[in-house]
């Protein structure tokens, strides 16, 4: 009989393996269209290969977040009121779609006050389980912190810090698969959102929507076919900016669509 421990070795050498011919495809792909150091390029059809679709892609969390004998996983965020971290309020929406989610809001003594909307932005808890039955624990905490933290695994991890990279985190939980292309697109698209469209100049923000409504034309959401976390970051990054009426018509035609889904539109009753 095999030795089950190296059976997991081989199974985890194929895997590395797969996953390095994929990359060395999307290498070569890219090679063959570049024909200079600072060529120009259309990507939308190396991104159209990716089959991503939230509806269709199932997760594993014990595979992707560790297996801690059976103990439900939690995941505790630390935000400021004064500027409410919307794609953390988007994603946990997503996220109760397809997990089952035990949430929690709670004030930190060092926030004097919370508006009631904040305090029941994750809603009402409409069934009580026994905390064994949840898949997943989210608990945000409102305190007075320069950027949003969030925890996860406190034996074993640093605290991640930022709006975008707890967004990638949250994200990567519905277990989506992109090449390597896509990957760098939509980490570009988040952090442009972040930095200059939510917290950048008025030029800054201008030329955002403007490089937001060319992605737009080619594609229905801003990177690929399928809504990504790109798209909501991008999304509440505009709402917290302004200006969302007064963009260019296909980023409007794109606003409507995230509007059109239920966990953009609940988050957009907390801005009113």
């Amino acid at each position: 009989e095999a030795d089950p421990s190296l059976q997991a070795l081989e199974s985890r050498q194929e895997e590395i393996l797969k996953r390095l011919y994929e990359l060395k495809s999307a290498v070569d792909g890219l090679s063959k269209m570049i024909q200079t150091p600072d060529a120009d390029f259309d990507v939308t059809n190396i991104i159209q290969t990716d089959d991503c679709s939230l509806k269709t892609n199932g997760a594993d969390l014990d595979l992707m977040l560790g297996k801690d004998y059976g103990a439900l996983k939690d995941i505790v965020i630390n935000a400021n009121p004064s500027l409410p971290p919307l794609s953390l309020l988007v994603l946990h929406s997503l996220l109760c779609e397809r997990y089952k989610i035990l949430s929690a809001v709670h004030t930190h003594s060092s926030v004097k006050s919370v508006p009631e909307h904040l305090l029941k932005c994750f809603g009402e808890q409409t069934k009580k389980q026994p905390r064994h039955e949840y898949q997943l624990g989210f608990t945000l905490i409102w305190k007075d912190v320069p950027k949003p933290q969030m925890k996860f695994s406190i034996q074993t991890m640093c605290p991640i810090e930022g709006e975008g990279n707890i967004a990638r985190f949250l994200f990567s939980l519905f277990g989506q698969k992109y090449n390597a292309v896509t990957s760098t697109l939509i980490d570009s698209w988040v952090d442009t959102a972040i930095f200059q469209l939510k917290e950048g100049s008025s030029k800054e923000k201008g030329a955002v929507l403007h490089s937001m409504n060319a992605a737009l034309g080619k594609t229905s959401w801003l990177v690929g076919n399928e809504l990504t976390v790109a798209d909501i970051v991008a999304w509440c990054a505009l709402q917290q900016a302004g200006g969302a009426n007064a963009a260019p018509a296909n980023v409007q035609k794109w606003v409507k669509s995230c509007e059109n889904l239920s966990p953009f539109s609940s988050v957009k009753k907390l801005l009113k």
